[in-house]
């Protein structure tokens, strides 16, 4: 890291940012799958929202996602810089100094909750404030670096969106609501550390306890099949409750054995085992493409979930499991 990297990222002057850095300073990626399962809550839930409420309470998600992502990008700017696949986001390169990036956080934490109180409800909003704490203190600042479990444990800020969505619309928490809070909470292990395994190299550069880190990779192949059984099994759940219907099941069932599919392989390989990571996030390793594989289908299969709950419930065409076959 350059001298002058190093004081930006402590809090010195920052050279100018463009309207991108501050785009990449709220982790748009991660945003975009925080305001879908938010929309797919909110829309799932058996009370309705006008067109415009609705698009608010969206976007006072968004930013509140957005919060989350420069705490984050603030805090970790040292590690980030460590890692390659972090190491040009703009607190880490020295674009936006730390501070700013605080400031930034903070504004956007305001506006995201006072936005989401007016135009929804208080339910909502607190639910949405206590998930950007819970990432930007619970998970950044403590769990990311003390403990091997920082994702199961923290995985819960980012299963919030779906019941915020839900409060959003009915003014509360329900059954329904809590298992899509469960679905993401049981998906957040297999998914990031099937990540971790093919980029171990980079957490262990940055001393950070990743599961392959520190309990190694056979263990952690061993979690993530049990995680992906308990994960497939909950999404199971909305047929259960009639929450999803046919099309729900489709993508549930299929998708979701598809998914066991790639956690047993991950189980049989050796990922994570041995040599250097590639740069690019998609860049493995031969021993390691099982573990990328099922990264990559995982973001799919959660996002064809949520799409069924929104094309059956916001097109009209959810037909209940037990109405189907009766």
């Amino acid at each position: 890291m350059t001298e002058k990297s190093a004081d930006t990222i402590t809090g010195g002057a920052a050279s100018a940012a463009s309207p991108a850095d501050y785009i990449t300073l709220m982790k748009p990626r991660v945003m975009t799958l925080v305001v879908f399962t938010g929309f797919a809550g909110l829309v799932a839930a058996p009370a309705s929202m006008d067109v415009f409420s609705a698009a608010i309470a969206m976007l006072a998600l968004a930013l509140g996602a957005g919060a989350a992502g420069a705490f984050n990008m603030a805090y970790d700017g040292d590690i980030d810089a460590v890692m390659r696949r972090t190491r040009l986001r703009p607190v880490a390169r020295g674009i936006v100094p730390r501070a700013e990036a605080y400031t930034f956080g903070g504004v956007f934490t305001l506006a995201s909750v006072t936005l989401m109180a007016l135009t929804a409800n208080y339910v909502a909003a607190g639910l949405l404030a206590f998930s950007i704490l819970f990432y930007a203190l619970i998970y950044t600042v403590w769990l990311k670096r003390s403990t091997p479990q920082n994702i199961v444990i923290g995985g819960a800020a980012g299963a919030f969106p779906p019941m915020i969505g839900w409060a959003a619309a009915t003014g509360g928490v329900s059954l329904d609501s809590v298992i899509l809070f469960a679905i993401i909470f049981l998906w957040t292990p297999p998914h990031s550390w099937a990540l971790a395994l093919y980029k171990s190299g980079d957490y262990a550069a940055a001393n950070i306890p990743m599961m392959p880190v520190a309990k190694g990779a056979a263990s952690t192949r061993r979690q993530i099949m049990a995680y992906a059984i308990a994960y497939v099994a909950t999404s199971l759940a909305p047929l259960a409750t009639g929450l999803g219907g046919a099309i729900y099941a489709g993508a549930a069932l299929l998708g979701g054995a598809l998914f066991l599919v790639l956690s047993w392989r991950v189980l049989n390989s050796r990922a994570g085992e041995a040599g250097t990571d590639e740069d690019g996030l998609y860049e493995v390793r031969a021993g390691d493409r099982a573990a990328r594989d099922l990264f990559a289908f995982s973001i799919a299969h959660l996002a064809l979930l949520f799409a069924a709950l929104i094309a059956e419930h916001g097109a009209g065409l959810h037909i209940a499991l037990t109405g189907l076959w009766s």
